[in-house]
């Protein structure tokens, strides 16, 4: 008695022998293999991004003029309203999460969605607000 089932034409169709990660079908291979190309392409494109950001934007808050640790504490003063505020380089090991010690002086209004309440800053205007911060302790320190 013969097999009811047709025996396979060669054995390439049974065993394609392709090497395919662990948790890949054959039917899906292809599919795979694209998601994984397009992904490394993202990631690139996201450290090319980062890489870009932060020169980018330490120029426009004011860069050459200002140092990075001025920029950030000029940050710190203008969203938390509170001239005091300084950035802390190195920042101590078990210090308290960046930014926590000003949250009591943000004008912000606080809840589910936060809506702050600084104003948007253009550009290099930290410079502009830096230079007037010192004017006026230089000022308030020759008439006391």
């Amino acid at each position: 008695m013969t097999s009811p089932l047709p025996a396979p034409a060669s054995t390439e169709d049974t065993d394609p022998g392709e090497d395919l990660p662990p948790g890949t079908t054959p039917y899906y291979a292809r599919m795979h293999k694209y998601i994984k190309r397009a992904v490394i392409v993202c990631l690139v494109a996201l450290v090319i991004e980062g890489a870009f950001t932060l020169p980018f934007m330490a120029v426009y808050y004011g860069y050459p003029t200002l140092s990075l640790t001025q920029i950030c504490s000029e940050l710190l003063k203008v969203r938390y309203s509170d001239d005091t505020l300084e950035c802390k380089v190195p920042y101590p090991m078990f210090g308290p999460p960046e930014g926590a010690e000003g949250k009591d002086t943000a004008r912000d209004q606080w809840g589910i969605q936060p809506v702050p309440k600084y104003h948007r800053l253009k550009f290099r205007e930290l410079v502009r607000i830096h230079d007037a911060r010192v004017a006026r302790q230089q000022q308030g320190a020759q008439h006391p």
